[in-house]
């Protein structure tokens, strides 16, 4: 500092003391006076509306009390719910055809499985589409037999009938004047 700086002394800051209130007591008395005047004027609840007591879930229906052993609230294995629900909907066969539809190269062999292509099942009934006329005819000279083979993957009596289902070919008819059973072109896909 130098001789030419001017000195600065300190300001004593002094805050308003808030004169103390008779009725603000540090022992919150004064809090619990306010608020008995404050609900002395309310209306008394009425005798119908009165608050119910809560109860536990547990304790509000007989019966319902969980105890040391499992029951169907505690948590699940995913393996035990899937199945219960399956059976439930009676989605067991359903399952098992699709099961079946997914590994249609392992059961009906790899030259069949190439050519051919299970669309649906419904009622016993199998829907195979192949991808020419000519594994038609062989796939309906085979029916009885993977009848048989896929029966042994399913159950006895799962599968009924196998429907051969031609390829997706186009339509030659065109327009609103097509001929009913016209002869139109034949089959050369295969």
């Amino acid at each position: 500092m130098s001789d030419d700086d001017p000195v600065v002394e300190p300001v004593e800051m002094t805050t308003p003391v808030e004169e103390e209130d008779p009725e603000k007591r540090p022992d919150g008395l004064d809090l619990a006076r306010s608020l008995t005047r404050a609900t002395a004027n309310m209306p008394a609840p009425k005798a119908g509306m009165r608050k119910k007591r809560r109860t536990p879930y547990n304790a509000t229906r007989r019966g319902t009390v969980s105890g040391a052993r499992p029951d169907d609230r505690d948590p699940q294995l995913i393996d035990s719910v899937v199945s219960r629900m399956v059976n439930d909907h009676g989605w067991d066969t359903s399952l098992r055809v699709h099961g079946v539809m997914a590994r249609w190269a392992d059961i009906v062999g790899e030259e069949i499985a190439d050519h051919t292509t299970p669309e649906s099942y419904a009622d016993g009934k199998l829907s195979v589409r192949t991808d020419s006329t000519a594994w038609a005819t062989q796939l309906k000279l085979l029916a009885p037999n993977l009848v048989k083979r896929l029966n042994e993957e399913l159950g006895h009596g799962t599968v009924l009938v196998i429907e051969v289902l031609g390829p997706h070919l186009p339509s030659w008819k065109k327009g609103p004047r097509g001929l009913r059973d016209g002869r139109g072109p034949r089959d050369t896909y295969g």
